[in-house]
């Protein structure tokens, strides 16, 4: 019977950045040779010594651990299978792998019936490559409680499900708190990122090629060739294309604009003088012409009106 699921694709479940660097890797291709879930086990246990999800120093491209977790995430497990990665003895990293894909993949309404006997786990290993040694019990926990995990996000898991998740830790008289074993809560610097932190330029080059921001590094919005036309600012930039200007250029920029609507509006005014002028002047040219039409038609009335008196006296 296979593990219970929530039926999702990996890549809904995982960032897309990271799944699309662990696709394209190198290492991930040669899997293609792993047929049977020993021959991943064998493989975890050779080459995984941490199970973040990017590869550390200045090497760019997803992980070894993720590479093979993807490679579990398409085998899709059986019980007895996951159960035998979450009992492993022979490495801690094959168990973490083991609690990963149920973090990932798992149905949540059935995280907690996996991860429930394994709260009190003091096998210790490193789950991060500064070495900082932890206990498998809180970093299950971990797991649980938080959905950073390094430099990467897990999928959500409801608020009803978190609820019962904490009830069930205050019953077992466990911290409802994150131990931050993950770097949790603190992505942008802990006590011991101060040597083990990659460099910026590793995560701002890894999603290069795919045209997509690194997760979770802002610093790399417009480092990406890919890239260039993300949203543009009207305060920030004159145009489309992604240069900035200098602040000089902008208020050279910003005055012409200015003088440019200055000079529109005195053309407008000037204009609407010449209109209205216009108007008053046939208006006044109407009515001089009236008055004088009536003038006229006076004095003719009048001068008709001398002769009928003329001819009346005559006779």
């Amino acid at each position: 019977m296979e593990v219970q699921t929530s039926g999702k694709p990996i890549d809904s479940v995982m960032e897309r950045v990271l799944c699309m660097n662990i696709l394209s890797s190198d290492y991930f291709k040669e899997l293609y040779r792993l047929k049977t879930y020993h021959d991943v086990i064998n493989e975890i246990y050779n080459q995984v010594d941490h199970v973040e999800p990017w590869m550390t120093g200045n090497c760019r491209g997803p992980s070894t651990a993720f590479c093979l977790l993807y490679k579990f995430l398409t085998m899709k497990l059986t019980v007895k299978q996951m159960q035998g990665l979450l009992n492993h003895r022979d490495s801690p990293y094959i168990r973490a792998v083991g609690f990963l894909y149920l973090r990932y993949l798992g149905d949540p309404k059935s995280l907690w019936g996996w991860f429930e006997e394994y709260m009190g786990d003091d096998e210790e290993f490193s789950p991060s490559s500064s070495g900082r040694v932890t206990t498998m019990g809180l970093y299950v926990r971990d797991l649980l409680l938080d959905q950073h995990y390094f430099d990467t996000l897990l999928p959500r898991i409801p608020v009803p499900i978190m609820r019962q998740v904490s009830s069930n830790l205050e019953q077992l008289k466990i911290s409802t708190q994150s131990s931050g074993v993950t770097k949790t809560g603190s992505r942008h610097g802990t006590e011991d990122t101060a040597h083990s932190r990659k460099p910026p330029s590793v995560k701002s080059a890894l999603s290069v090629s795919f045209g997509q921001r690194a997760p979770h590094r802002a610093s790399t919005r417009d480092s990406s060739p890919v890239r260039r036309n993300v949203s543009t600012s009207r305060e920030g930039r004159l145009c489309e294309d992604d240069h900035r200007v200098s602040e000089h250029e902008y208020r050279r920029h910003r005055r012409d604009q200015e003088d440019d609507t200055v000079g529109r509006w005195d053309r407008e005014r000037s204009r609407d003088r010449e209109t209205v002028g216009d108007a008053f002047g046939d208006r006044n040219r109407d009515k001089a012409l009236d008055t004088g039409r009536r003038e006229r038609d006076w004095e003719e009335h009048r001068n008709k009106a001398k002769q009928r008196k003329g001819v009346k006296h005559v006779r």
